[in-house]
């Protein structure tokens, strides 16, 4: 489709976009599962902020419009942890959220970014989805991570956990 999409750091000043986003992105995901109290749905833009300042974000631009998103964090024990990966509907199926995965991935492994580093070195990289999220999986899967463990919810939701060790 040749789309001229630019990846780089997210930042304060593209919060709001990531949480309207977010909004529209998990509207798919809320319906698939029958609720819409999901956390993405709730999260308030101050609890976005605040996710970006304790980790690392990513946006994807076509042009100046927002349109895919990933989020992660790295913990003591060197687990990055992986969060809402969206992409807008309509960009949907042509990369974006491979790439914003390799970016993320290569960002803890110090590929990308500062060259001086305070956190720990990433050991394993780790994400969670639902069981019914086929997209998903599928996108998780291709890339390498295997799952690890399930955790039931409720009657409508496990969420499953994938791991893949970081290189």
């Amino acid at each position: 489709m040749g789309l001229s999409v630019t990846i780089s750091a997210a930042d304060a000043a593209d919060a709001e976009h990531i949480l309207k986003l977010q909004y529209l992105c998990y509207q798919s995901e809320a319906a698939l599962y029958g609720d819409w109290s999901i956390e993405p749905l709730t999260q308030s833009l101050d609890g976005l902020r605040a996710e970006l300042a304790e980790g690392h974000g990513l946006v994807a631009r076509l042009g100046d419009e927002v349109v895919a998103s990933v989020r992660a964090s790295i913990d003591e024990d060197g687990t990055v942890r992986i969060a809402k990966l969206i992409v807008h509907p309509r960009m949907q199926r042509h990369g974006i959220g491979g790439r914003l995965l390799d970016g993320i991935e290569r960002h803890f492994a110090g590929l990308e970014g500062t060259a001086v580093r305070e956190t720990p070195s990433p050991k394993r990289f780790q994400l969670l989805t639902g069981h019914r999220s086929e997209g998903n999986l599928r996108l998780y899967r291709s890339k390498g991570y295997a799952q690890v463990a399930t955790r039931e919810l409720g009657p409508k939701l496990t969420l499953v956990t994938l791991e893949k060790a970081a290189a």
